[in-house]
């Protein structure tokens, strides 16, 4: 077994004993995170950046009742700002509290925690062991993926696709937990023999600038930065901000993009972007619109990005429309990719892959968009079917070695699942890109779903696209209603 997996595994079953205490399993996580920072700081010999008598030695030694007093001590010392820590050490713990109630609860985390045997190469074992409690959460809550974490298969599908580049400045506004960043510091590590191939200036741009993003959910960034800080990577120029907001417009302005790789929330946003640069979208209270046209102006001329959406960003009326002219007017709108349903955890979320990249021109960038159907007659992925690198192998071999699409590539035809669409022939269709030609024989996946959590998950993500479409066609609504009416002549 992989070492990795074994530790992931020792560590999710202790997830029982809290839930007894009330603790869900992104509370688990949390948990997680606090402890296994501790202990990672004694292994790697780096307890330097944590005060004396808060350490994993301090922790482990203590017994009972005393011992979660000592533990709500640590996370309330090393997350206070006016103790003026190391920086991750405090955005790690900022804000933390303990969910645990019970002392012996704590004890068996952690004596657990402490027994694990770790193995070589300590920064890929701890980022492995924590990626896997990632997605442990993910598979478990069904909800998660969708949320903030992105199957690292279809992750590690783009990265290659993409094929991220030293010297490029790579972003993430919906960072999330950091797979995409961590996947493309990867890909470029392994294509540079660790850095040691780049000059010492190439070397100091991908640790300390290549890599940003953003990521609006303290306690996602709080998962964020720890991902990070075991992978190896600085987190300087990863914020806790709204990308919708005037923090987004600087990150656009100030560090324009190379390379995007993100998969933005989905659904309403509460509320229309605080920024005036989003001309397409500034009326739009759902995050997927603008946030498409946040990667859009974020990207220089040349840049090129892959962006999950859900389906209404291809078929969407009034700024819908508007957004996908923005696109294809700005951008080559080279490739979409229909994914399957349901690897998100949540059956009712259909989604979707648009790869662009910025043209050098003011308008007409767009000639052509291929389409791959990766959806009709594919069977139902989840937990007892999960994806697999050999899902996607044939839609890479079709879209060719070309980051931008500008390999050669073939019409598969009505009968083939890669096809080609000339953007006449799209405009002819009102720009309507929600493109579909082959017969689904397979069934609906929700016919398949037996958990009531899963049944729940479905219609959650229903509501959650329904409630969308409500607040686009009211802010169109809204558009077309003039705010005051004339008076009556009298």
């Amino acid at each position: 077994m992989n070492p990795s997996s074994d530790l992931v595994n020792k560590l999710w079953r202790l997830c029982a004993l809290l839930r007894k205490d009330g603790v869900t399993y992104q509370q688990y996580v949390t948990e997680l995170t606090f402890l296994l920072f501790l202990k990672m700081m004694a292994e790697l010999k780096r307890e330097d950046r944590i005060p004396k008598g808060l350490r994993w030695k301090d922790l482990a030694s203590a017994e009972g009742v005393k011992q979660l007093g000592l533990y709500r001590t640590i996370l309330a010392s090393l997350g206070d700002p006016e103790k003026h820590l190391d920086r991750t050490v405090q955005a790690i713990f900022a804000n933390s509290s303990t969910f645990i109630r019970e002392p012996v609860n704590l004890q068996k985390l952690v004596t657990a925690i402490d027994e694990l045997r770790w193995f070589s190469d300590e920064r890929d074992s701890f980022g492995d062991l924590y990626e896997g409690l990632l997605q442990k959460n993910a598979e478990e809550t069904k909800r998660g993926a969708g949320q903030y974490f992105t199957p690292r298969v279809l992750v590690r599908t783009l990265v290659r696709l993409m094929q991220p580049k030293p010297g490029e400045i790579i972003q993430d506004p919906a960072a999330g937990t950091g797979g995409f960043l961590i996947a493309a510091d990867k890909f470029i590590r392994a294509a540079t023999d660790d850095l040691f191939t780049l000059p010492p200036t190439g070397q100091e741009f991908q640790i300390k600038r290549a890599l940003q993003g953003v990521e609006n959910v303290e306690g996602v960034y709080r998962l964020l930065l720890m991902n990070l800080h075991l992978h190896g990577i600085d987190s300087q120029h990863l914020a806790l901000a709204d990308t919708l907001g005037p923090d987004g417009a600087d990150l656009a302005k100030t560090w324009p993009a190379d390379l995007i790789l993100t998969n933005p929330p989905f659904g309403p946003a509460g509320g229309r972007p605080s920024r005036d640069d989003l001309t397409a979208t500034a009326t739009v209270s759902s995050y997927q619109f603008p946030f498409v046209e946040h990667c859009i102006r974020s990207l220089k001329p040349g840049g090129r990005a892959a962006v999950v959406v859900p389906d209404n960003i291809l078929f969407e009326d009034g700024r819908g429309r508007d957004l996908r002219r923005m696109l294809m007017d700005w951008c080559d709108l080279h490739t979409i990719l229909r994914l399957p349903t349901g690897i998100f955890y949540a059956q009712g979320v259909k989604t979707n892959v648009i790869f662009f990249r910025r043209g050098a021109k003011a308008s007409g960038n767009t000639k052509a968009v291929w389409v791959y159907d990766l959806r009709a007659n594919m069977p139902n992925f989840g937990k007892t079917a999960p994806l697999t690198e050999a899902t996607f192998a044939e839609f890479e071999a079709a879209y060719g070695g070309d980051p931008n699409g500008a390999a050669k590539r073939v019409d598969q035809g009505e009968e083939g699942r890669f096809r080609r669409f000339t953007r006449a022939e799209i405009a002819a269709r009102g720009d309507n890109l929600d493109l579909s030609w082959l017969r689904d024989t397979s069934g609906d996946p929700e016919d398949m779903l037996t958990e009531p959590e899963e049944f729940i998950a479905a219609i959650r993500a229903h509501l959650t696209s329904a409630l969308g479409e409500i607040e686009a066609l009211a802010d169109e609504l809204e558009e077309a209603v003039p705010a005051e009416l004339p008076e009556a002549a009298e």
